[in-house]
């Protein structure tokens, strides 16, 4: 059967820590907060800068390749014993969605907590229900796991099938639930369950990129321009482009972190790539401070927007991981590596690593 093949398969995964996995992380990561701090700047400042051409750029593969990226490892751990795999695909994001759903909620929303404390502890309890802020990922992701070791021995056609069809439906707006959780889970669970069923191939197509560089740069450069139009265009929204747009952008993502690993000036990404989940869980409070109390004061530097953005986006992806280090090993470990009490299993495996796809 099918299913003997993907457990097959899962053995092929290399067990080294691939490095150009930790850049696709760290690209995807930093278009991400780039996403929210060039919408929350120009939106404090009322007017679009230079790097809002980036963030439109990268909108059609943005989140298809954050999940497509997740998912490649999971074929390690699908067919384990379920009481591991539920601490550390499950336990692991409910805890960290907890913890900073409850860290980022009195800061985002300090005006409900001091006049309607009553609204403001009811929303956090809607938020375990429907995430609304930009943690919906780690949720999302603990979803994901769950569905997919239940899908575990169905052939990987059959829920492929299933998936790029919920995608459509989604697309069509046929699915319009207006529930988050179900929407999201229709219109992005396809890339997540590539990731995992095509792992292999994923990674030997990022080894060959590797060694063709002058060729793949050449491809490079013309899906630039074919992502481009698509995104004038509008493709990104579409029933069927909409998915080819994501695939080809995730694609793209990985070939160029394969190139990277040739350089060492790209440390720098893989660092973002290796703490991901530091920064994602983190970069909502330098973001905060900037449009609440920074700019509004002072404005943006030389009066260019996209000066601004560029700046937030600098201090959105450096401040947590300086934080970050400065913690590592204190009493505020807890905040980016899970403590024994927050797991099922006694014996907890590894130390624990500080980025967004568990492994």
């Amino acid at each position: 059967g099918m299913s003997n093949t993907v457990k097959y398969a899962a053995s092929s995964i290399p067990a080294a820590r691939i490095d150009w996995v930790d850049y696709a992380k760290g690209i995807c990561i930093i278009l991400v907060v780039m996403m929210h701090t060039v919408n929350g700047v120009e939106q404090v400042l009322d007017g679009m800068g230079w790097m809002h051409p980036v963030v439109d750029f990268a909108r059609p593969f943005r989140i298809p390749d954050f999940f497509l990226v997740a998912g490649l490892f999971l074929g390690r751990s699908i067919h384990g014993p379920l009481s591991g795999y539920v601490d550390r695909k499950i336990v692991h994001f409910v805890y960290f969605y907890l913890l900073w759903l409850t860290l980022q909620f009195p800061v985002l929303h300090f005006d409900w907590m001091v006049e309607h404390p009553g609204y403001f502890v009811k929303m956090w309890l809607f938020s375990l229900v429907e995430p609304s802020n930009s943690l919906w990922f780690v949720h999302m992701l603990a979803v994901f796991y769950v569905v997919t070791r239940l899908l575990r021995n169905v052939p990987i056609w059959i829920v492929f099938a299933g998936a790029f069809i919920l995608q459509s439906l989604y697309q069509l707006v046929i699915i319009d639930t207006g529930w988050g959780i179900i929407d999201r889970f229709c219109n992005r669970y396809v890339y997540f369950f590539l990731g995992y069923a095509f792992a292999p191939q994923i990674f030997q197509f990022a080894e060959r990129a590797a060694k063709a560089p002058l060729i793949w740069l050449a491809g490079l450069m013309v899906w630039a321009v074919v992502n481009w139009w698509a995104v004038t265009l509008d493709l990104h929204e579409q029933v069927i482009t909409s998915f080819v747009f994501g695939m080809a952008g995730a694609t793209a993502v990985c070939v160029v972190s394969s190139l990277l690993t040739r350089f060492k000036a790209a440390d720098f990404l893989r660092y973002c790539g290796q703490h991901s989940i530091v920064i994602y869980l983190t970069y909502v409070f330098p973001l905060v401070l900037m449009e609440r109390f920074v700019l509004p004061k002072f404005g943006a530097p030389f009066g260019d927007i996209g000066l601004a953005s560029a700046l937030g986006l600098i201090l959105a992806v450096g401040l947590p991981l300086m934080f970050h280090a400065l913690i590592r090993g204190t009493a505020l470990n807890f905040l980016y590596v899970r403590p024994k009490w927050a797991g099922l299993t006694a014996k907890r495996s590894g130390k624990g690593r500080a980025s967004l796809s568990a492994e």
